[in-house]
């Protein structure tokens, strides 16, 4: 899928996918009506109500099956940087340990680290070009910044361990978060969904051939029903594009945390 489709707001993209539907729809219906005449039309007759069922089945399993990859991605997502803002957070209280400029250090860091991340790496994911061969070096100074303190104490020695061990988790979750963004449902899967929905109005179209209105009213019913799965799918399908995207609050949560504690340490 384009990324101009996933970055649409919902209320356009629900327009897009229930009018392509109601056009496939119509042009289903249309064609299968035009076919149901003389020899042709026994032969639908002929074709068992029964195929319906299993069509139908088969159809639920693949949206099942494709929603099922979307909500774990999305679940993940959000996992992660809940993890990640976590783990800066921690950083921030124990930092207090080395009071000084090695605090004021770390807490500047940490909220540049968070500054780019919003501003640069959250774009960057939602157009799926984030990289991982880019470290991002506020905190990598960070992390060097706390592997060269001296403990005086061995309260600051547990700090320095807590410190290091929570750094490393923020850039295991960055890692996580960026290869998430690359997620999607592959055109693969999309086109299968679209071909097993397409059998199923083609079978309820030839079941009521000889019924116009209660084959219009079946096929309409099935067919606004499948659009609204692949409306919820793909709204969810990027895990940081589109207006359901995974934001950056969670971290950008914890910036007023660092300002005040800034504040408070300046005479």
């Amino acid at each position: 899928m384009n990324d101009w489709l996933h970055n649409l707001p919902i209320v356009w993209m629900a327009i897009l996918v229930f009018g392509l539907t109601a056009l496939i729809t119509a042009a289903i219906y249309a064609g299968v009506m035009v076919l149901s005449a003389g020899e042709r039309a026994r032969s639908f007759k002929a074709f068992s109500a029964a195929m319906l069922s299993p069509l139908g089945i088969l159809s639920a399993l693949f949206i099942a099956f494709t929603a099922s990859q979307v909500w774990n991605d999305n679940e993940k997502a959000n996992s992660v940087v809940d993890r990640e803002a976590s783990a800066l957070r921690n950083v921030a209280i124990l930092a207090a340990a080395f009071p000084g400029d090695a605090e004021t250090n770390l807490r500047n860091l940490l909220r540049s680290y968070i500054t780019d991340a919003a501003a640069q790496e959250w774009p960057m994911m939602a157009q799926r070009t984030a990289t991982l061969q880019l470290i991002p070096s506020p905190l990598a100074e960070a992390l060097r910044l706390t592997l060269g303190l001296t403990p005086s104490s061995p309260g600051q020695q547990t700090a320095q361990r807590e410190i290091t061990t929570a750094l490393e988790s923020a850039f295991d979750a960055r890692r996580q978060r960026i290869i998430l963004s690359q997620s999607q449902v592959n055109w693969i899967k999309w086109a299968c969904l679209c071909l097993q929905a397409a059998c199923v109005l083609i079978a309820i179209a030839m079941v009521h051939s000889d019924n116009r209105l209660s084959a219009a009213i079946a096929m309409w019913l099935f067919a606004f029903g499948v659009a609204a799965s692949l409306l919820l799918i793909l709204a969810n399908d990027r895990p940081f594009t589109g207006e359901l995207a995974v934001k950056p609050t969670p971290l950008l949560q914890v910036m007023p945390e660092l300002e005040s504690a800034q504040h408070g340490n300046k005479p």
